[in-house]
């Protein structure tokens, strides 16, 4: 059977790499939260379904980045270190796997030099304007985006602190 033949419900669309898919989930989950309310990696890794070690090291790139930080101890965990409507996608996927833009010829002829052909200063306009669109949808438009359909992030109600 040829891959186009295939059940529809079975496919995959993998434009980005899993550690950019991972990332952005992490980063929509933080932004889902209140601002004084930390996640732990491990109710990060349940609240995404991400493998818990593989979002570790997600999520300590996206410390390194500057855009979530990290809190040790008793309520602990990662919170994001700017407010959601100034985190963009790019942002994200800068830190984690950039997009690679086309500067040269990808089969190296020499005929071509620093021009690139149609084919692929095409690919490379397309890749501009992914960016450029990833660069106006931040994390804060994406949580407060009206849907039908549930939350990516859904976590329990934190604990209440008892009252003295």
């Amino acid at each position: 059977m040829a891959p186009w033949d295939a059940d529809l419900t079975e496919r995959t669309i993998n434009v980005f790499s899993q550690t950019a898919e991972y990332a952005l989930r992490a980063m929509v989950c933080l932004a889902q939260q209140r601002e004084d309310r930390s996640l732990t990696s491990q109710e990060l890794a349940e609240a995404t379904q991400v493998p818990p070690g593989y979002l570790s090291k997600v999520l300590h790139s996206l410390v390194r980045g500057g855009l979530i930080r990290s809190r040790r101890g008793v309520g602990g965990g990662f919170i994001l270190a700017r407010p959601a409507d100034t985190i963009t996608i790019l942002d994200v996927l800068n830190i984690v796997d950039p997009m690679q833009r086309i500067t040269f010829c990808p089969l190296g002829l020499q005929s071509h030099g620093t021009r690139l052909c149609p084919l692929h200063r095409k690919l490379d306009d397309a890749i501009a304007r992914t960016e450029e669109a990833f660069s106006q949808i931040t994390l804060a438009m994406l949580v407060n985006e009206p849907t039908l359909s549930p939350s990516l992030c859904e976590l329990p109600a934190p604990n209440p602190k008892p009252r003295p």
